[in-house]
């Protein structure tokens, strides 16, 4: 597969702030692609030009056979970045630091708020950010090499915040476990935040940092309705195994929590108690919410999701969605991007602080450890001094 990548679009992007343009809405709902969570492939663009399709050969290039449209198959393509931590200064954000694998998500969550970074790519936020993706194969060596400069100076550091570490393509490519393998070795603290069970494949890594707390682990549960989850997440595990999977870390002696992520209005947020009794059966110790945020690029996605799945409430979902976010579908300002205003949003965030105490998952997660961090070799030799 060939991607171009497309500077002026880049440049473009980073500039749009000051010129958007209107996303096209279809006059009739699209139909669900069979697997995927977005209904469409269309890129929205934030600097005036026309919506369009996005360019490349994003379907197989089979011919129909009985009339029926070719799989959207998942490529990936081998990106060499220069360094691999990324630092952020969100005031509302617990870590500055963070590490993504990949780039996209084959998981397919239409609610994703990463997905306008394909633009930088010149692809669709739509299908293309969840079939058309980047690994970074590099990113353990890079990781080291940044480690041992002699002016770094050890914090948490997040897996997961942007797209999943733990998405499919990790069984074949292992890129997450060797970032993992690295900060173990170091003994560097470390949060991980995934909706997959995939993540166990590691807790022998997680259970070694565990006992000197230097882990954190938060397990996203959107629902506990498979039918809601197959369309919503459409490429995540079962609610159920995530479930396992909080269970098995405890067990392990991982701190974990469980992450009602996003809650979104007249879909998911009756499932509020539900989520949180479930999770404290698992043993989850702690409980966090997110309300669904909508990107700019992301809200005309989520609008043709609505239309396909669920058009008798599409209406009702985005007039609370609106009410939340004051009157827009997304409020990107720190601290309330978050939390939302309004009615809605201080119902939901009473409901949850309310099942938390409940179920006992009101605590807070013991500092993680950053006092024995030990640099890797550097050249090959241990430092002397």
């Amino acid at each position: 597969m060939t991607i171009n990548y497309s500077i002026r679009s880049f440049v473009l992007y980073l500039f749009s702030d000051c010129a958007y343009s209107t996303p096209v809405e279809s006059s009739k709902p699209l139909p669900p692609v069979a697997g995927r969570g977005a209904p469409t492939n269309l890129r929205p663009t934030r600097t005036g030009s026309a919506e369009r399709i996005a360019d490349g050969d994003w379907l197989d290039a089979a011919e129909d056979i009985d009339g029926e449209a070719p799989k959207l198959r998942t490529t990936v393509t081998v990106e060499h970045p220069k360094t691999i931590i990324t630092r952020n200064k969100s005031p509302d954000i617990s870590f500055d630091r963070s590490i993504n694998p990949y780039r996209g998500c084959e998981h397919g969550c239409i609610y994703c708020f990463a997905r306008p970074t394909h633009a930088f790519h010149d692809l669709s936020p739509g299908l293309d950010f969840e079939s058309r993706l980047f690994a970074k194969p590099d990113a353990a060596k890079l990781l080291r090499a940044e480690l041992a400069k002699k002016n770094y100076i050890p914090a948490p550091l997040a897996i997961g915040t942007n797209t999943d570490g733990y998405q499919p393509i990790e069984r074949e490519w292992g890129i997450t476990r060797s970032i993992v393998e690295v900060l173990a070795e170091t003994r560097h603290p470390l949060i991980i935040t995934t909706k997959s069970d995939r993540l166990l494949r590691d807790i022998d890594l997680l259970a070694d940092m565990a006992r000197d707390n230097l882990v954190g682990v938060a397990v996203s549960v959107t629902t506990l309705d498979p039918h809601i989850a197959r369309t919503l997440e459409p490429r995540a595990p079962h609610p159920r195994r995530r479930l396992a999977a909080i269970r098995r870390l405890i067990d392990a002696g991982v701190p974990t929590q469980v992450n009602i992520s996003p809650v979104i209005p007249a879909i998911t947020d009756h499932e509020i108690e539900a989520i949180m009794a479930a999770a404290s059966e698992a043993g989850a110790i702690r409980a966090s919410y997110i309300l669904m945020r909508l990107p700019y690029e992301v809200a005309p996605l989520f609008r043709a999701w609505l239309a396909a799945h669920y058009p008798d409430r599409a209406d009702k979902v985005m007039h609370m969605v609106q009410d939340i976010r004051g009157g827009s579908d997304n409020d990107p300002n720190f601290f309330t991007r978050m939390k939302g205003h309004g009615v809605w949003a201080q119902l939901i965030r009473t409901r949850v602080k309310r099942a938390a105490r409940e179920h006992g998952m009101d605590k807070s997660f013991p500092p993680l450890r950053s006092d024995l961090f030990r640099p890797p070799e550097r050249n090959g030799q241990m430092e002397l001094f």
